[in-house]
């Protein structure tokens, strides 16, 4: 018998896994067609104060032209992660606007690419799934409409595979970014495809807040969800799979997120919804972690999640932070206990406040997450808000190009501390305060291996 791919092995395993989970959900099987509209103008962003045409080219086929090599002649630093997030998510970083031409849209993705390797970066962060729809030819979900215009149309290239192989010509790691639960930025099923999974699982479904999410409490969710996911780290050699901070959907003053179906069918061996909810999650972290090693051994698994876990007024084990909403209440999401249990490889929680914020210190949560991490084999990185870096309407200490370049310096004294991740693509190509220059001056004046 001949030897079989990589990637045929691959999507072997996957097949294997996710008729394993089927099972466990209770059937369930492959729901082919489409995924979500809608966007989130602000996928990364959390409140400050009270917490925001013929088939493309495949990874392996990609050509590769005019990739910036790593500048060569410098120091090199110890690993480090230096990474940016480039959210697709109502277009905010790439493409520029939907309905460019695959070669525009493919100029604009190198460019930033090449952006990172000029500011001596070694990670993007790409986001690949923002309302369960997809940036490479799956079969469960469509193509994102941040393409085309229209939800579904095929592109006439391959964004993932492309960027992967981009990536990695450049010496960058390329770290596939998904949205497990949000499927529309509107409350309209109509609006979505005619095969949307949504459509014909409306009992998937629940409207809160203006939006369409799936629901964490159903385990055929969890099962399909994961199924769309893997599918990608079974096509491509993403380097990780990355979660960001929705879960549960932020909180919406007035309104419920109904689940009280799924509630009285699963949460009755819990002894409070709240802690039903976060089992839920703890699952989907658990078996993604579990699934990522058998589909692609090796590829890493991280979130970015809202920076504060718990206010320690709320629990003696939680942050000196006033923060008006904590992971582990609100979006039930334990994150603390994700990295105490290493259930992922890595966490990057968003710490977009300045030094010496009233409601939420960054100085102080550094500290925190640090001694979080102590001990543990689950790496810091820490995100950080280029985005409010010169802003109009940020607070003065936002307005200070040092700002930035302090927080490395602070977190350079926490050896738990491995890098840090930029909030976002847009924001690092323009730098109007010269924040990230700063940086780069202070910080990375030579070449660093992300860290294994």
């Amino acid at each position: 018998m001949g030897r079989m791919s990589r990637r045929a092995f691959a999507l072997a395993a996957l097949s294997t896994l996710l008729t394993a989970s089927d099972a466990a959900a209770g059937g369930g099987g492959p729901v082919p067609g489409t995924a979500a509209e809608g966007a989130d103008p602000a996928p990364l962003t959390a409140a400050e104060g009270s917490a925001d045409p013929a088939p493309g080219t495949a990874a392996e086929d990609s050509p590769v032209q005019g990739a910036v090599p790593v500048p060569d002649g410098l120091p090199r630093a110890s690993a480090e992660m230096r990474g940016v997030w480039i959210a697709t998510v109502g277009n905010r970083d790439w493409p520029s606007r939907p309905g460019r031409t695959a070669a525009e849209q493919r100029k604009e993705l190198t460019a930033h690419l090449d952006r990172a390797v000029r500011d001596r970066l070694n990670t993007v962060i790409l986001q690949v799934r923002p309302t369960a729809d997809a940036l490479w030819p799956s079969p469960y979900e469509p193509w994102a409409e941040y393409l085309t215009g229209t939800q579904g149309r095929h592109p006439g290239w391959d964004p993932l595979g492309t960027a992967v192989t981009e990536a990695h010509a450049r010496g960058l790691q390329l770290h596939a970014w998904f949205n497990p639960y949000r499927v529309a930025n509107h409350t309209e099923p109509t609006r979505l495809a005619a095969a949307h999974p949504a459509r014909k699982h409306p009992d998937w479904v629940v409207p809160y807040g203006g939006r369409l999410y799936y629901n964490p409490g159903l385990p055929e969710v969890r099962a399909f969800v994961q199924r769309a996911m893997l599918d990608a780290v079974a096509r491509y050699p993403v380097d990780a799979v990355h979660f960001d901070d929705y879960f549960y959907p932020y909180p919406v003053a007035g309104q419920t997120f109904d689940d009280d179906d799924a509630y009285d069918r699963h949460g009755g061996a819990f002894p409070s919804r709240a802690a039903w909810r976060r089992d839920n999650i703890d699952t989907l972290v658990r078996e993604t972690a579990a699934g990522i090693k058998r589909v692609r051994p090796g590829t890493r698994f991280g979130v970015s999640p809202f920076g504060v876990w718990r206010n320690a007024t709320t629990d003696s084990r939680g942050s000196d932070t006033r923060a008006g909403v904590e992971t582990y209440d609100d979006l039930y999401a334990d994150t603390r206990r994700w990295v105490r249990s290493h259930w992922i490889d890595y966490i990057v929680p968003q710490l977009y406040w300045h030094i010496g914020n009233a409601a939420a210190d960054y100085a102080g949560l550094v500290a925190w997450w640090a001694e979080v991490a102590k001990g543990t084999k689950t790496h810091l990185y820490v995100g950080e808000a280029l985005y409010r870096a010169g802003a109009t309407g940020q607070p003065s200490a936002w307005q200070d190009p040092v700002e930035l370049s302090r927080h490395l310096t602070l977190a350079a004294g926490y050896p738990q501390v491995r890098g840090h991740v930029f909030f976002a693509a847009k924001d690092l190509a323009a730098d109007p305060a010269g924040a990230m220059a700063r940086v780069v001056a202070d910080h990375y004046r030579g070449p660093a291996k992300p860290p294994r």
